[in-house]
């Protein structure tokens, strides 16, 4: 394999895992690089037919993005179990935090969410 930027042992003390993964989060990078230059080049046309092209092409990226960050996601448990408990949710993002490590935030209170994908809460079924 072709030296890839950003590694930083040599590849062939590296197992395909992992060079797999630093593949996904190398072209994640170069995919949210590509959103905000797109970004950019929106905001800075005065073109309106333009910034139509290129707002779609910037939306194929953030498309792009997700796709690897849903990739890296189910081969990363622990990635996993992070982005389960930040994504999608209403509450502001410190909260969450605040939440997850409990109130002393001490060592291991992050445990204390449920891994199952589950948001901890537990059955709504009456039980009898």
């Amino acid at each position: 394999m072709a030296n890839s930027v950003g590694l930083h042992e040599p590849v062939e003390w590296l197992n395909p895992d992992v060079i797999d993964r630093h593949r996904a989060i190398t072209s994640l990078q170069e995919e949210l690089e590509a959103v905000d230059w797109y970004d950019q080049r929106v905001a800075a046309t005065s073109d309106e037919s333009l910034a139509e092209v290129l707002a779609h092409n910037r939306d194929e990226e953030k498309e792009h993005a997700a796709m690897t960050l849903e990739w890296l996601r189910r081969r990363d448990p622990a990635f996993d179990l992070v982005l389960r408990t930040y994504l999608f949710t209403g509450a502001p993002i410190i909260e969450v935090e605040h939440e997850v490590e409990g109130e002393g935030g001490g060592a291991g209170a992050s445990q204390s969410r449920a891994g199952d994908g589950s948001l901890g809460i537990g059955s709504l079924r009456e039980t009898h």
